[in-house]
């Protein structure tokens, strides 16, 4: 993977990291290629936000994965700052390949150069597999996530 390279999402990227996003069962239910504005709008915000860190990983100029880090200061745990890793998807060729493995070790070098004391996110309940490949990270199942759309 000497050729892989992960860096911050352009506007550009976004096409390529919603059709990742909209590829598996569930994201094939809440994502849509019809229509950029949305996605363009927030990746706008995303851009414009200094705790937000949206990367793609890129080999030979094709995307092939992407994650979203969040840095979020806080007043529990004695004032620490911690990340959220979000959207974790990697790209139907490239999975098992350890593409996953370096993005989710990317965010975790990187909280810790934000000044980050803990590390989360949540998986959707479905995704076994995932939380097995979390867990082999060294991520524990320590919360129950709880969720309402607004």
């Amino acid at each position: 993977m000497s050729d892989l390279l992960i860096r911050p999402a352009s506007r550009s990227d976004v096409p390529a990291i919603v059709a990742m996003l909209a590829d598996d069962p569930l994201g094939a239910q809440r994502e849509s290629l019809d229509d950029p504005a949305p996605y363009l709008a927030a990746f706008t915000r995303l851009a414009e936000d200094p705790n937000q860190h949206l990367v793609v990983a890129e080999r030979d100029g094709r995307t092939i994965g992407t994650l979203q880090l969040t840095i979020v200061p806080g007043l529990s745990r004695r004032g620490t700052t911690r990340s959220i890793i979000e959207a974790v998807r990697i790209h139907a060729d490239e999975r098992g390949s350890g593409l996953g493995t370096r993005l989710v070790e990317w965010a975790v070098e990187e909280s810790r150069r934000h000044g980050c004391l803990l590390v989360q996110l949540t998986s959707d309940v479905s995704r076994t597999d995932a939380h097995h490949f979390y867990e082999r990270l060294g991520f524990e199942a320590s919360h129950v996530g709880f969720k309402r759309a607004l």
